[in-house]
């Protein structure tokens, strides 16, 4: 049980954490009509930021610095550059954030260097948010906090204890991400703000007949979709690693995650993300084959079947292709996306 409800959080938290990512580019699609292919990379410039912030005045005051720093940065490249490639089509705007990817890791290279550094979460982060103690004699039972050593261990031989924490920097890793939900939503469903920038690109001549500045909303736009992406390196780089292959690592995963959940539709983008960090989760916890998975549902193969390398090829194994092998069945079943609306 405690196995279960361990990974059930963990893909929960990782789940979270990929609809850190793609709602900035959810945000950005939705209003813009950009698939900005240098996401991933501000999600990496957030963390750098952040670490090298930390490292001067404390993880918070990164935590809050660093979005802005990579939000203004976002803006800047939509003002100076994406704009004035914006009506040659969606390919070279594709060409242009592709290659801002690429300027982006030789400059985190350039000055972090080419290793990963050590961006640690503040104490009051570090260590379980809670533990998990499953005793044969007592039960399942939720300690706030780390537990007692005394506790894990079994003073009998009959007894079994197992001592699961959960991080604290997950813990607070789905706050952040439910937080900036609820956000999103109310910004953009309850606000003049939120109504402006919808409006912006469905109906950008009446927006700017009522005397709002149509370009200058997209810019600010693509700016908050790079600060999510900052945000979510900060979240992270704490809590996973800090290296300049932290944006190769999540970049595909992210795209998949918007494909999947429907193109430009925030609600997709969630329900996306927690069925894929839920479903890569599991399937690196379980340590089941594929032969051993045919003989749970009645299957028996014959010695020549039995001894191919495919079969013998565990869960764990094949948990990196599964993301992409979800989106081929959605690109074939239901091109919308699971909430989406257009199919492209």
């Amino acid at each position: 049980m405690e196995l279960f409800t361990i990974s059930m959080l963990n893909g929960l938290s990782y789940g979270l954490l990929l609809f850190m990512l793609s709602s900035g580019l959810t945000l950005i699609f939705s209003m813009m009509g950009v698939l900005n292919f240098a996401h991933a990379s501000f999600y990496m410039l957030g963390a750098y930021v952040a670490y090298s912030i930390a490292r001067l005045v404390g993880f918070w005051p990164g935590l809050v610095l660093a979005p802005l720093v990579v939000g203004v940065l976002g803006a800047l490249f939509e003002r100076t550059c994406l704009r004035k490639v914006h009506k040659f089509g969606h390919v070279p705007e594709l060409l242009t954030t592709f290659g801002l990817s690429y300027v982006i890791l030789e400059l985190v290279q350039l000055i972090w260097g080419r290793t990963a550094v050590e961006f640690r979460p503040p104490p009051s982060l570090q260590g379980p948010a809670f533990t998990l103690v499953n005793s044969s004699v007592d039960g399942l039972q939720v300690l706030w906090g780390a537990a007692p050593d005394a506790m894990c261990r079994a003073t009998d031989a009959a007894v079994r204890v197992v001592c699961s924490p959960f991080p604290a920097t997950r813990g607070f890793m789905m706050v952040v991400a439910l937080a900036m939900l609820v956000s999103l939503w109310l910004l953009l469903t309850r606000t003049r703000v939120g109504l402006v920038i919808q409006s912006a690109l469905t109906h950008p001549e009446m927006v700017e007949a009522l005397g709002h500045n149509v370009p200058r909303v997209f810019m600010l736009v693509f700016g908050a979709g790079a600060a999510l992406a900052g945000l979510a390196g900060v979240i992270g780089g704490s809590t996973f690693v800090t290296e300049p292959a932290m944006a190769a690592t999540v970049g595909s995963v992210i795209f998949v995650v918007v494909v999947v959940g429907g193109m430009g539709s925030l609600a997709g983008a969630f329900v996306a993300s927690l069925l894929i960090g839920v479903i890569q989760t599991f399937a690196v916890a379980i340590d089941y084959s594929v032969l051993d998975l045919a003989r749970l549902v009645g299957w028996q193969p014959g010695a020549q079947a039995a001894s191919h390398s495919l079969l013998r090829l565990t869960v764990s194994q094949v948990a990196p292709i599964l993301p992409y092998l979800f989106l081929v069945l959605i690109l074939i079943f239901r091109p919308k996306g699971l909430l989406g609306t257009r199919e492209g």
